[in-house]
């Protein structure tokens, strides 16, 4: 039996209905009935991913993601079987942020299934368990009290968004009169601790009493739990707190992209964390990369200055406008990551690498001007180095800087985008990379009187 109290009333139950016009179908699994044919499609209320429903959704992606039937083989179930024990295998003993990792790696990356067909050969094929290309077409199943026992307790959370049947988002409601901090230090803690499995390949959680609205990553504290107010990158704002957060996070196509190109986990002192962009990142990055794929097919290289607040995640944002053009944008593309301060260089080397977008073995961090030179005649995915490191040679006699790469898929970020990148030295990278596109990331102030210069 559904609640009908004030929460569900006037919070959970209009939530509902906003799913639905996004295109989930809502199910009220209070007296829910297990087995490939019950409820949800689960045979145990242990079960947090729904492995009847993973099946057949990962039957139709998997075959439908291979349109040369001739030349291609069919994905038999054993291989789909494998797949799905893989991601559902228990991790209880490991981190629960490495375990979360390890399976939004599998979620995104898919699975490398290997197997024999009839007459013997062998057969490979990378499996999907989300359709990334069409989010539209996933399984979205939108479930209401739903019970999840843990090792010792039940719980039953208000809503969890399953896609595919596995569940990305979960949901917390309180009454309008009650604080959205008490959802999370009433419920979500408590979730967090007798149901940890929920958590695993959860994509972020939103705790709402209809007035206020919170969004924050799987396993952060309440002070991380952040607005999501706007719904453009200029800031626009058009609806109620509920309203805005679920039409702007949960419709298909933002959830999909969130899950696959906002999410990163970062090695810090105290262990691995695992991070989820803000509203202003998400539509920040997004409207960055519009303006790349506009610029490039009007050879323009000038790629604009995508402008922080100071302390609102603006190396996270540089990483994720990376990460998804490398994934989503067709080409050998080169990010040469610039600064003008030695600590501002450090720094960001390092975040890049704590994510795990550099691979441990390789060394793209330009200690001297020469291996500058070195790494921009190599084909790295990136290049970090101070702006300083862009001058003549005098071992070589060079009066003017020379040209060090003609490419043209070379992307140069620079950060903190003010008087160094219109003086000699900037003079000196735009004629060591005549056909580079330029793009400006900033978390400081404009300097007074030199904003065009900066746009420039």
């Amino acid at each position: 039996m559904t609640p009908t109290g004030p929460e569900y009333l006037y919070v959970e139950k209009p939530s509902i209905r906003l799913l639905e016009q996004l295109g989930w179908v809502s199910v009220d699994a209070f007296q829910e009935k297990m087995g490939s044919r019950g409820t949800l499609g689960r045979d145990s209320e242990r079960d947090v991913i729904l492995p009847h429903r993973l099946k057949q959704a990962m039957r139709e992606l998997n075959q439908s993601n291979t349109p040369d039937s001739v030349n291609t083989p069919e994905v038999p179930d054993a291989a789909i079987d494998e797949a799905i024990e893989a991601l559902t295998k228990d991790r209880s003993a490991m981190d629960p942020v490495r375990a979360s990792r390890e399976v939004y790696e599998l979620l995104r990356n898919g699975y490398l299934a290997q197997w024999r067909d009839a007459s013997g050969s062998n057969q490979t094929a990378l499996l999907q368990y989300l359709n990334f290309q069409t989010p539209a077409d996933n399984d979205l199943l939108a479930v209401q009290q739903m019970w999840i026992a843990g090792k010792y307790h039940r719980r039953r959370p208000d809503v969890v968004l399953f896609v595919n049947g596995i569940p990305l988002v979960l949901m917390e409601f309180k009454e309008p009169n009650q604080s959205v901090k008490t959802g999370f230090d009433d419920n979500i803690t408590d979730y967090r601790d007798t149901i940890p499995q929920l958590f695993t390949p959860n994509c972020f959680v939103l705790i709402s009493n209809g007035r206020d609205t919170k969004i924050g990553s799987t396993f952060v504290s309440y002070d991380f739990f952040n607005d999501w107010k706007i719904t453009d990158a200029q800031g626009t704002r058009t609806k109620t707190s509920i309203e805005t957060a679920l039409h702007e996070t949960c419709n298909p196509n933002a959830l999909l992209d969130l899950f696959e190109n906002f999410v990163s986990y970062m090695e810090r002192p105290g262990g691995m964390i695992k991070v989820v962009a803000r509203a202003h990142q998400y539509y920040g990055v997004n409207a960055a990369i519009a303006n790349m794929i506009r610029a490039r097919a009007e050879r323009d290289k000038r790629l604009g200055v995508f402008w922080h607040t100071q302390g609102s995640g603006k190396t996270l944002s540089m990483l994720w406008f990376t990460q998804k053009v490398l994934r989503s944008i067709p080409g050998n593309w080169t990010f040469v990551m610039v600064t003008d301060r030695k600590e501002l260089d450090v720094q960001l080397y390092k975040e890049f690498a704590s994510a795990g977008a550099i691979p441990p073995e390789t060394k793209v961090h330009a200690d001297t001007g020469a291996h500058l030179r070195e790494l921009l005649a190599a084909d790295h995915r990136y290049v970090f180095t101070l702006i300083h490191k862009f001058q003549p040679s005098k071992a070589l006699g060079e009066s003017v800087m020379p040209v060090l790469s003609e490419r043209s898929d070379v992307i140069v970020i620079t950060d903190e985008a003010h008087r160094s990148q219109y003086d000699t030295l900037a003079l000196n990278m735009r004629a060591a990379l005549p056909n580079a596109s330029m793009m400006g990331f900033t978390g400081t102030p404009l300097i007074q009187g030199e904003e065009q210069a900066t746009r420039e």
